[in-house]
């Protein structure tokens, strides 16, 4: 299964100025557990990630202010024409539960979580589920015998 089949597409971001306040109150209000922190300036690309997780364990436990102060700088990110594995094994070295998807040209096109992995995966089991269980019904009804060549 491909990464454009589950990630994402609507990203909510945030600046590295923005306040630790105003991020979370975003989270909560779109039911979000990241914002892809972009550059003050409108700067190319993603600059980090900051995720509820964050907020909680860094953020309000100090003295810091802002979203630069307790966001990841290093974004992991995966293209949106890879593999799912391969978005898992990257998960997995950089110990994060979210990457960053990029197209060909390494612009932003949304952000893909653990759990949209394991959705698209429950979905095509249940495809795979159907397709079994409408065979096992053919095969008890006695219907669906193929009969090649002749008579």
């Amino acid at each position: 299964m491909k990464v454009e089949r589950v990630y994402t597409r609507t990203v909510l971001a945030t600046t590295r100025g923005a306040g630790l306040a105003e991020a979370a109150a975003a989270m909560s209000r779109f039911r979000v557990g990241a914002l892809v922190v972009m550059e003050d300036g409108g700067g190319r690309g993603p600059a980090g990630i900051v995720t509820d997780r964050d907020l909680a364990l860094q953020g309000f436990a100090s003295e810091s202010s802002t979203v630069e102060s307790v966001m990841t700088p290093v974004v992991a990110t995966v293209h949106e024409d890879s593999d799912v594995h391969e978005a898992l094994e990257i998960m997995r070295a950089h110990g994060v539960r979210r990457l960053v998807v990029t197209d060909g040209r390494g612009a932003l096109r949304g952000i893909l979580s653990i759990d949209d992995i394991v959705d698209g995966l429950s979905t095509e089991l249940a495809a795979a589920a159907a397709v079994l269980k409408g065979e096992i019904r053919r095969d008890a009804a006695g219907v669906g015998d193929v009969k090649v060549g002749g008579a």
